[in-house]
C-alpha cells in the first residue's frame, strides 16, 4: 500500500500538473491569440450588424439582432479576459519556468491560481466564439459583400435619397444666401477649372441646394452632366454615365464598343467630349476622399471657367481636390429657420389635401412637430410626407407628436431617415464607431469638452497607438475625423482654432441612442427610465437622483463606465457600493454631481483609468487612491480638495493631475517619481522650494502652473523648466508682487504655446521673443519701465496678449505699422501710468477683441481704433469718467471713432461693485471657496450685454 499513493500521483496527478504548467507557460501567447481573434470577431459582428440593418422583414430582423447580441456578449467575455490578464500580469509578472520537483511545481501553481483560471476561461471563450460564429453563419449566412450598401435598401429609402434630385424649383425652401454664393462661384471667378464642394450632415439639404443651383446655371455652360456617386461605385461606371449624358446633350452617337471599353479608353472619350468646351459636372453624394483621383484626368482643364460641383458628408473629399485643382468649399451647417421649416413641412403635409395651407386647428401641433426636427430637412420631409396620408385630426396628430421617437423607429417610412443617417456610422472604421457612440453617454444637447472626451476615449481603450504619436494625438485625429465627416459639431474653438467643446446633432443622437441600446454599449437612466437592467451592459449614465434603481441584474454585469450627470443628491449607500459592486470600472465621472464624500475603499477599483470629482462638494481624497495603479486622469478641479495624500506618489501611470491649487508639502519629496505626468495643477510652493527640484524629473510635462514662487527660487526653477522639452503651457506666479523673479537663465521648449508671468521682472527675458509657437502671452505685475512691444512684435504666432496689473509702468504704448498682424485679442488692464495708446494704420490687422480696463490716466479713446476694421468687441471697464463721456452714444464727441465696432460693452466702477457684491453674497451663502467667487464674478462681468451695463450704470 505504501507504493500505491506515489503510483496514483504519477498516474493521475502528474499529468494534470504538467498540463497546468503548460497552460501557464503558454498563457501570454493564448492572450495574444484571442486579442487578435477579437479584432477579427468584431469585424464579423459588424458585418452581421449590417445584415440586420438592411433586413426588411421585421420578424427576421429581430431574430438576427438577437443572434448578433449573442455574438457581442461573447466578444465582451473576450475583452474581460484580456483586461483581467493585463492586471494580474502587472501584479505578478509571468514566470515560465518548470519546476523540477513535484512539490515545487504544486507550490508554483498555487501562486498562479488566478492566471490558471484565466487560461481555462480562454479555452471556454474560444469554444463559445467558434460556436456562436458557426451558429450565426448557419442560420443567417453572411453574403460575400455585407448587405448594408445602397443596392439593398427598400423603395422608401431610395425615394428619400432621390427626391432632392427631382424636386421642383418652387418647392425648395430656404438656402437663399448659400444659393447666391454657389451661383457666383460657378459662373464668375477664375479661368481655371474649379472644384466647388457642398459639405454637411446627412439630411441637411446638400443635394437639394446643389441641384437647384446646378439647374439654374447649367445653361451658362456649353455642356453639363449630373452623376450620382454614392458609397459603391466603379470608375468605369461613372465614366460611362458621363459619356452617355455628354453624347446625348451634344447629339452624338455613343462609341459602339462603350460597354467593353477599359478605364483608359473611357477617360479619353470623356476628355474628347469636354475638350475646348466650358462645362459643369455635378457629382452627388461622394464618400471616398480619393474620388478625385478617379475622375481628375477625365475632367479636362482648358482654362475656360469649367466647374465641378460636389456634395459630400466628408470635408476630406473637398480637401483632397486641393492637390491638383482650385477649390471652394461651402459648409452647410446653419439649420433652416423655424419659419422655413414650417413652410417646408406644409409643402409636404398639406400640398394635396388643404391647398398647401395648414388648417388652423393643426397649426400649434404642426409647429411642435417641426420644432422636434431641429431644422433637419430630411426629417421634416419624411414626417410631413407621412402625415399627409393621415386624417387632419388634431387628436391623432398630438398622439403622433408625443410618440415621435417611437414612430421614427417602428414606421417604415420614417425608419428610412435613421438608415440614411446610419450609413455615415457604418462608413466609419470600427474604433471610430465606439468614439461616436460615446456621445450617447451625455444628455441631449450636451456640449462636452474635447479634453474630457479624449481622456475618456483613451481610458476606454478606443484609441490605439500609431507610429510615433501619443494616444492624445491619435485621439485628436479621431475627433477631427468625426468633425470632417460632419458627425460631430464644434460648438466652441480655442483662440488658436482647436476644438474646445463639441456635440452631436439631435438627429444623429437619436440614431446613436438606438445603436447603443442594441449593442449594450450604454444604458441611459433618467426619471423616465428606472426599469431593471438586463444583459451585459457595459456603460451606465445616471441622470436621476433615485438610487434604488440599480437592481441585482446590473450588479452581475460588467460595467466599465459610470457617468453621473444629475444635479440631484446621491445617497451614501449608492456611492459606497461602487467600489464593491463595479470593480471592472475604467471610467468613473461625477462631474457637476452633488457629491460630498468619497468611499474609503476607492482603491478596490484597480482597473480605473479615469476618475473625476470636478465641480463637486468633495473635500478630500482617501489614502486608498494610491492603489489605483492604472489611473491616468484624476480631476479634482472646482472642489475643496487642496491637499493630496502622500500615497498619490504610487500612481506611476498618472498623466493628468487636474486641480485648481494643490499644496506641494505632501509631494515635494515624491513628485519626481510620477514620471508619466503630463499635466499638474497650480502647485503652491513649499517654503524651501524643494518641489522645484522634483519638477525637473517630469520630462513628459506639457502644462505647469506654479505659485508662491520667491526670488531665491529663480535659478532652480529655470534649471527644472529647461528639462521639460515638451512643455506647452507655463504659468509662474510670485508669492509677493514685489518679489523679483529672474528667469534669464531659462531656455524653454520651442513647443511653448501659452505663457503667463505674474511677478516683478528687472527686464523682459530675452527668450520670450524667440518663442515662435507662442499663441498666448500674459504679463502681470512686471513693473517694466520701457515699452515691451518692440521686443514682442516679431512673435508671428501670437493671438492673445494681455499686459495688466502694473506690468508696464510707462506712459505710452505704441503699436506700429506691421506689428502684431495675427493678434486677435488684446487686453490692457490696471496700468496706472499709461496716458497714451497709439495704434498706427496697418498694425493689429486681425484684432477682434480689445479690452481697456482701469487705466485712470487715459482720458481719451485711442484714435487708432478707427483703423481696426475687424474689431468685433470693445470692452471699456472702470475707465475715467471723461473717457466714458467722450464715447457716449448720445453726444460723445469721439463716439464716431468706435461706431464701426458691432459690440461695445461699458462697465462703470459702480456697476462692477454692485455685481461683485451680489456674486460674493450668493456664493458665500453656498460656501464656495474665495477663488471660485472671483472667477465666477469675473465670468459674469466679462459677459455683460451693453443693455445690462446701461442699467447698472444708471
Amino acid at each position: 500500500m505504501a507504493e500505491t499513493a506515489p503510483s496514483l500521483a504519477g498516474q493521475y496527478l502528474l499529468p494534470k500538473i504538467l498540463e497546468a504548467l503548460k497552460m501557464l507557460r503558454d498563457l501570454p501567447k493564448e492572450v495574444a491569440n484571442i486579442t487578435e481573434e477579437l479584432e477579427s470577431f468584431q469585424d464579423f459582428i459588424n458585418d452581421a450588424d449590417q445584415v440586420a440593418e438592411a433586413e426588411e422583414d421585421d420578424g427576421r430582423r429581430d431574430r438576427i439582432k438577437k443572434r448578433v447580441m449573442r455574438l457581442r456578449e461573447a466578444a465582451f467575455r473576450m475583452e474581460d479576459i484580456i483586461d483581467e490578464f493585463s492586471i494580474h500580469e502587472e501584479n505578478n509578472p509571468h514566470d515560465p519556468r518548470c519546476e523540477a520537483l513535484l512539490c515545487e511545481a504544486v507550490e508554483f501553481i498555487k501562486t498562479r491560481i488566478l492566471q490558471l483560471q484565466i487560461a481555462y476561461k480562454i479555452q471556454d471563450v474560444k469554444s463559445l466564439v467558434c460556436a456562436e460564429r458557426d451558429g450565426f453563419q448557419k442560420q443567417f449566412p453572411l453574403p460575400t459583400k455585407p448587405s448594408g450598401s445602397r443596392g439593398n435598401q427598400n423603395v422608401t429609402w431610395h425615394k428619400l435619397r432621390m427626391d432632392p434630385l427631382f424636386i421642383e424649383q418652387d418647392e425648395v425652401v430656404g438656402f437663399e444666401s448659400p444659393r447666391r454664393t454657389l451661383k457666383n462661384w460657378l459662373i464668375e471667378g477664375r479661368e481655371e477649372r474649379t472644384v466647388i464642394s457642398v459639405v454637411g450632415l446627412a439630411g441637411v439639404g446638400k443635394t437639394t441646394l446643389a441641384k437647384q443651383v446646378f439647374d439654374n446655371v447649367h445653361n451658362n455652360f456649353e455642356c453639363h452632366a449630373l452623376i450620382t456617386v454614392s458609397q459603391s461605385y466603379t470608375v468605369e461606371g461613372l465614366l460611362r454615365d458621363m459619356l452617355h449624358q455628354l453624347c446625348k446633350e451634344n447629339m452624338e452617337n455613343l462609341p459602339a464598343d462603350v460597354s467593353t471599353m477599359d478605364r483608359r479608353s473611357l477617360l479619353e472619350e470623356v476628355r474628347k467630349q469636354l475638350h475646348n468646351k466650358r462645362y459643369v459636372v455635378m457629382f452627388d453624394d461622394v464618400w471616398n476622399e480619393k474620388f478625385w483621383d478617379d475622375v481628375e484626368y477625365a475632367v479636362i482643364d482648358d482654362k475656360n471657367k469649367s466647374r465641378i460641383l460636389i456634395t459630400s458628408r466628408d470635408e476630406k473629399v473637398a480637401d483632397f481636390c486641393k492637390r491638383s485643382s482650385f477649390t471652394e468649399v461651402h459648409k452647410l451647417e446653419e439649420p433652416l429657420s423655424e419659419e422655413e421649416c414650417f413652410r417646408l413641412f406644409c409643402n409636404k403635409a398639406f400640398k394635396y389635401g388643404s391647398d398647401g395651407r395648414c388648417p388652423e386647428e393643426l397649426k400649434d401641433i404642426s409647429l411642435e412637430i417641426v420644432r422636434k426636427c431641429k431644422g433637419l430637412p430630411l426629417a421634416i420631409v419624411a414626417i410631413g410626407g407621412l402625415l399627409s396620408q393621415k386624417d387632419f385630426c388634431a387628436d391623432e396628430w398630438v398622439l403622433f407628436s408625443q410618440n415621435l421617437s417611437l414612430e421614427l423607429k417602428r414606421n417604415s417610412a420614417l425608419n428610412s431617415v435613421a438608415r440614411i443617417l446610419s450609413l455615415s456610422y457604418y462608413d466609419l472604421p470600427y474604433n471610430l464607431r465606439s468614439c461616436l457612440l460615446y456621445f450617447g453617454m451625455y444628455p441631449k444637447g450636451y456640449e462636452v469638452k474635447s479634453d474630457r472626451l479624449i481622456r475618456q476615449w483613451i481610458a476606454e481603450g478606443f484609441v490605439k497607438y500609431e507610429g510615433g504619436k501619443t494616444l492624445e494625438e491619435v485621439a485628436q485625429q479621431y475627433l477631427s475625423e468625426l468633425i470632417h465627416r460632419n458627425l460631430v459639431q464644434v460648438s466652441l474653438f480655442t483662440i488658436d482654432g482647436k476644438v474646445k467643446r463639441c456635440r452631436v446633432h439631435f438627429s444623429l443622437r437619436d440614431m446613436i441612442l438606438g445603436k447603443i441600446k442594441d449593442r449594450w454599449f450604454c444604458r441611459y437612466i433618467d426619471e423616465h427610465d428606472q426599469s431593471m437592467l438586463n444583459g451585459s451592459i457595459r456603460r451606465l449614465t445616471i441622470k436621476t437622483g433615485f438610487n434604488n434603481l440599480i437592481g441585482r441584474s446590473i450588479e452581475r454585469s460588467h460595467i466599465r463606465s459610470i457617468l453621473i450627470v444629475t444635479e440631484k443628491g446621491l445617497s451614501e449607500h449608492f456611492i459606497n457600493s461602487i467600489p464593491e459592486k463595479y470593480m471592472l470600472l475604467k471610467v468613473l465621472d461625477f462631474e457637476d454631481a452633488r457629491l460630498y464624500h468619497v468611499p474609503e475603499n476607492l482603491g478596490n477599483l484597480i482597473h480605473l483609468k479615469y476618475l473625476s470629482f470636478k465641480n463637486t462638494r468633495v473635500q478630500s481624497v482617501p489614502k486608498s487612491i494610491g492603489e489605483l495603479q492604472n489611473l491616468e486622469t484624476l480631476d479634482v478641479r472646482q472642489t475643496r480638495v487642496f491637499e493630496m495624500p502622500k500615497e498619490i506618489n504610487k500612481l506611476r501611470k498618472l498623466h493628468h493631475l487636474l486641480a485648481n491649487y494643490i499644496s506641494s508639502i505632501q509631494l515635494k519629496d515624491s513628485l519626481g517619481g510620477m514620471t508619466s505626468l503630463k499635466k499638474i495643477p497650480s502647485l503652491i510652493m513649499d517654503d524651501d522650494g524643494g518641489v522645484i527640484r522634483e519638477l525637473g524629473k517630469l520630462k513628459q510635462l506639457r502644462g505647469l502652473s506654479i505659485t508662491h514662487v520667491k526670488g531665491e527660487h529663480g535659478n532652480a526653477l529655470c534649471s527644472s523648466i529647461n528639462e521639460m522639452r515638451l512643455l506647452e503651457k507655463l504659468h509662474v506666479d510670485t508669492i509677493d508682487k514685489k518679489e523679483v523673479i529672474d528667469l534669464h537663465f531659462m531656455s524653454p521648449s520651442s513647443a511653448l504655446r501659452k505663457l503667463c508671468l505674474n511677478g516683478k521682472l528687472t527686464k523682459l527675458p530675452n527668450w520670450i521673443p524667440q518663442l515662435q509657437n507662442l499663441v498666448k502671452l500674459s504679463l502681470m505685475c512686471s513693473n517694466l519701465t520701457y515699452d515691451p512691444l518692440e521686443s514682442l512684435k516679431d512673435l508671428q504666432s501670437l493671438l492673445f496678449l494681455s499686459i495688466s496689473h502694473r506690468a508696464f509702468e510707462g506712459e505710452t504704448l505704441h503699436f506700429q505699422e506691421g506689428w502684431f498682424l495675427r493678434l486677435k485679442i488684446l487686453e490692457l488692464k490696471y496700468l496706472y501710468n499709461l496716458n497714451s495708446i497709439i495704434i498706427d494704420r496697418g498694425s493689429l490687422f486681425s484684432l477682434k477683441n480689445l479690452q481697456l480696463s482701469e487705466i485712470p490716466q487715459l482720458k481719451a479713446v485711442p484714435y487708432g481704433i478707427l483703423h481696426l476694421h475687424r474689431l468685433e468687441v470693445l470692452d471699456i471697464w472702470l475707465m475715467p469718467t471723461e473717457f466714458e463721456h467722450s464715447i457716449a452714444r448720445n453726444g460723445g464727441k469721439e463716439h464716431w471713432i468706435i461706431q464701426h465696432v458691432p459690440r461695445v460693452r461699458i462697465i462703470s466702477r459702480v456697476g462692477a461693485e454692485i455685481l461683485e457684491e451680489l456674486y460674493k453674497t450668493a456664493f458665500e451663502t453656498m460656501k464656495r471657496p474665495t477663488f471660485e467667487i472671483k472667477e465666477i464674478s469675473k465670468f459674469f462681468t466679462q459677459r455683460l450685454d451693453p443693455e445690462l451695463s446701461a442699467k447698472m450704470n444708471s
